[in-house]
């Protein structure tokens, strides 16, 4: 079966799952609403840190829809009747990928984008520039959809959403400040840190913001690509 068809078929799936509409509000809303209160009270910090702040709190939700995605496919024997109608099981993964990736890439950049200009509105002349704040925008946006395909790549392989969440929130919410502070250098080749590298006015790391969202890239393109491994090599 050709590609588009089923990358129609993904994405009309997506529309009609409420649960998935909700992540992506989400995504909005808490990046925004968290952003705008530290740009409200950035004080002597980084200004273009404190204007995406939210980020943080947006990747969690960006995480969730990425996760719910891919498993929605294994409840009630959805899997079965989606391989049946697409015997090529590479070619749906890469449809569901690229159907996860194109809704969090348009909510991320308008979400970047909207953070930037309350950001500019809030902190006035001590606000990001505007080439640093659009290469931010456009770093959160591709930094959300890279963690909603990280997630939808650890979904395949766990075949479970509950324990795709229940390993990646603790993650993202414990695992990474531990280690952040226990050493930053190593804290920077993490996924959900590289990628922030972006949001940064100065770094001190071996990373920078492009190099950052390649190494978050890397760690996406490995779950991804054990996901279409284990969906090739097990059974629905």
């Amino acid at each position: 079966m050709p590609f588009a068809p089923v990358l129609h078929a993904e994405l009309i799936k997506i529309r009609t799952l409420r649960s998935l509409l909700g992540s992506l509000a989400a995504i909005f809303v808490a990046t925004a609403a968290f952003s705008a209160l530290a740009a409200a009270d950035a004080g002597d910090a980084d200004p273009l840190f404190s204007a995406f702040f939210g980020v943080g709190f947006g990747q969690i939700a960006a995480v969730a829809f990425g996760t719910t995605a891919l498993s929605s496919e294994f409840r009630g024997g959805a899997l079965r009747l989606t391989l049946a109608a697409v015997p090529d099981r590479r070619c749906w993964f890469a449809a569901k990928a690229v159907a996860t990736a194109l809704p969090v890439l348009a909510v991320g950049l308008f979400t970047g984008l909207v953070t930037l200009l309350v950001a500019k509105s809030v902190l006035g002349a001590s606000g990001p520039a505007w080439a640093e704040g659009l290469r931010a925008a456009v770093g959160c946006g591709l930094h959300l959809t890279l963690m909603a395909l990280f997630a939808t790549g650890l979904a395949a392989v766990l075949r479970s959403g509950v324990a795709t969440l229940s390993v990646l929130i603790p993650f993202l919410l414990v695992v990474s400040f531990v280690i952040g502070g226990l050493s930053a250098g190593l804290a920077d080749f993490l996924p959900d840190r590289a990628g922030q590298i972006a949001l940064h006015s100065t770094w001190d790391g071996p990373l920078g913001p492009w190099t950052g969202l390649a190494v978050t890239a890397l760690w996406t393109a490995a779950a991804l690509g054990a996901g279409a491994w284990s969906l090739h090599r097990r059974d629905a």
